[in-house]
């Protein structure tokens, strides 16, 4: 157990991950048996439906309102903590389900993310068993985190009820792995997740920000296109999105991985806690009942509402579009004029989508990302890696699939050619 670990959180020694294209180290290669990433992996040949299905009950229905960006749910809420919680990234809404499924005893321990002794920003997967070592896992961490690499350890010390805390990716991997797992209980605690790099990386982009990046305590990007920042002197500082240093990060940023994900609301999860969509609030996409039954759980300690939406997303989707079609395919960014910057800054916030509209704006860069980025440097994965229902976000906005990139493509392309085959002679064989 690393030094600084609390005393109701294990943090086991982890071995090496096995090297693997397109791997973000959700866990499983490091397991006893990495050989299931083939069958795990959401980089590799996902089935969406099959496993919304299996946890919700039903596939995403694209004529339900916002199904088709947002995955199956019961509702949508803006949401945030009576008493927020102090290191909290918000208000505590995550940390706190935790605390209550340990208080309760629904579950025997969490499986999340704390602070590496080392260093404030990495991740160290824990398995935290006392509601009051939750506390831990508060806060933003950025990088990669092996969480189910925990699973094993938790299911040899007894522990057969357990709620994980986790990214899409890693979600994923657990509910395509769950039958076989044979626990009591899994309870799923999903946050959105864009765009991560390592901790290495974030350091640098820290660097970026202010000449002063180790006395950072605090970044969120915001729904309002604003960065935050806190400092441990107790300075705060809002950069609008605009205005970061973009273009002065290294072209491996942001790994392929991230920039072909296409479950940015983490659709598997019981319960996804964000604020994509909460113009000031968190918000939760509650999926089914066992993610109903969270926001029972926390009772009056948390105030809820109904979502808000403004603006129009269709501008800003299209302008995203056209930069990342000339960043695929090596031309430069347009560039802003730096003198235009701060106007366009404050003029985002006043004019741009905002709440709803704002996520389903998000999820529609996402999309339109991960097709142009795999057309570019992957395309003979894309038929495995792209759902259907990326397909239906990204065509308001010129992008279809070509011969090769889906599977249902290509088998429409071959039932017409053995009807043309079929027409071509009366008395010709049809193989």
């Amino acid at each position: 157990m690393p030094d600084g670990t609390p005393p109701g959180a294990f943090a086991p020694e982890l071995s090496e991950p096995v090297p693997r294209a397109l791997c973000t180290d959700c866990g499983i290669s490091r397991s006893s048996q990495p050989k299931r990433c083939g069958s795990a992996c959401q980089f590799i040949n996902p089935d969406y439906p099959a496993l919304e299905t299996a946890v919700h009950g039903r596939a995403r229905d694209v004529n339900r309102p916002d199904e088709l960006h947002f995955g199956p749910h019961v509702k949508l809420l803006r949401a945030r903590m009576t008493k927020p919680r102090e290191g909290a990234q918000w208000t505590g809404i995550t940390t706190r389900i935790g605390e209550r499924l340990l208080e309760t005893g629904a579950v025997d321990a969490v499986l999340t993310v704390a602070a590496d002794p080392a260093d404030r920003w990495k991740p160290m997967p824990v398995l935290v068993t006392k509601a009051e070592d939750m506390a831990s896992a508060r806060g933003m961490r950025m990088g990669y985190a092996p969480v189910l690499a925990l699973i094993e350890p938790a299911l040899k010390l007894g522990y057969r009820r357990l709620a994980v805390i986790g990214i899409p990716c890693q979600v994923y991997a657990l509910r395509a792995l769950e039958a076989e797992l044979q626990l009591e209980k899994l309870i799923v605690v999903g946050t959105p997740c864009s765009d991560n790099t390592t901790t290495e990386q974030f350091h640098g982009f820290l660097k970026l920000l202010s000449d002063q990046p180790e006395t950072i305590t605090y970044l969120e990007f915001r729904a309002d296109y604003h960065v935050e920042l806190r400092f441990s002197d107790g300075r705060k500082k809002e950069i609008p999105f605009l205005m970061l240093p973009i273009s002065k990060l290294p072209s491996d940023f942001f790994p392929l991985t991230c920039r072909t994900c296409v479950d940015y609301t983490n659709v598997l999860s019981d319960i996804t806690v964000g604020y994509m969509g909460g113009t000031g609030e968190q918000w939760l996409i509650v999926r089914n009942a066992q993610g109903s039954a969270l926001v029972e759980l926390l009772g009056d300690e948390l105030v809820t509402s109904d979502p808000q939406s403004g603006g129009k997303r269709a501008g800003p989707v299209k302008g995203f579009v056209a930069n990342t079609e000339r960043a695929a395919g090596g031309l430069p960014l347009r560039a802003m004029p730096d003198w235009l910057r701060p106007l366009a800054g404050w003029l985002m916030p006043k004019l741009g989508p905002k709440g709803l509209e704002f996520a389903r704006a998000r999820v529609e860069m996402k999309a339109s990302e991960t097709v142009l980025h795999l057309r570019r440097a992957e395309p003979k994965r894309m038929k495995h890696m792209i759902p259907d229902h990326v397909w239906k976000l990204v065509q308001p906005y010129g992008l279809s699939p070509r011969p090769g990139e889906t599977a249902s493509l290509d088998d429409e392309a071959a039932g017409k050619g053995v009807l043309a085959r079929r027409s071509d002679g009366d008395n010709k064989p049809t193989p």
